[in-house]
C-alpha cells in the first residue's frame, strides 16, 4: 500500500463571487490543480505557499499545529478558497505550508465531500450509499 494522490481542483471564491457581480471576467479567477494526499491524520487542507500565492487568497489567521514528529508549530491558514475533488467542492480555508510542500486532503474536506479513502486501491471516493451527493450527518 502506498499514497493516495489524487487532483484537487481549487479556486479563489472572492474571484468567483466577482465574476457573479460583473466585476470580473470568468477569465481572470484564479485557479489551480494540484496532486494532493489524502492524509486521515491531518485535520485540514494544506497546500504550499507558491499555490495559496497563485490562488490570491489572503493569510486570515494562525494557529498551533501539532505535527506526527510530536513537534507543536504555528502556521498561517488562509482562505476563503474552493476544493472540488471529482464531482464534489466545498468552501474552506487551508494551512499554508512553506513553498514546495505537499498538498494535503485532511479530515475536514474527506468529512464534509463524504470521501472515504481506499489505501489497497490508492484511491478516494464517495460511499456506496451515496454516489451523487454526499452523506453528512447533523
Amino acid at each position: 500500500m502506498g499514497e493516495i494522490v489524487v487532483d484537487v481542483e481549487l479556486e479563489n471564491v472572492v474571484d468567483r463571487e466577482s465574476v457573479k457581480t460583473g466585476d470580473l471576467e470568468e477569465s481572470d479567477v484564479r485557479r489551480a490543480t494540484v496532486k494532493a494526499i489524502a492524509d486521515t491524520g491531518a485535520m485540514m487542507l494544506t497546500l504550499p505557499k507558491d499555490v495559496v500565492e497563485q490562488l490570491g487568497i489572503e493569510v486570515v489567521r494562525r494557529a498551533w499545529f501539532a505535527l506526527a514528529s510530536g513537534a507543536r508549530i504555528e502556521m498561517p491558514i488562509a482562505g476563503p478558497l474552493s476544493v472540488r475533488i471529482g464531482n464534489r467542492w466545498m468552501y474552506t480555508s487551508c494551512v499554508v505550508a512553506p513553498a514546495g510542500a505537499d498538498a494535503l486532503i485532511g479530515q475536514i474536506v474527506m468529512e464534509e465531500l463524504d470521501l472515504i479513502p481506499d489505501p489497497a486501491r490508492q484511491t478516494i471516493g464517495p460511499r456506496p450509499e451515496f454516489p451523487d451527493l454526499p452523506g453528512l450527518r447533523l
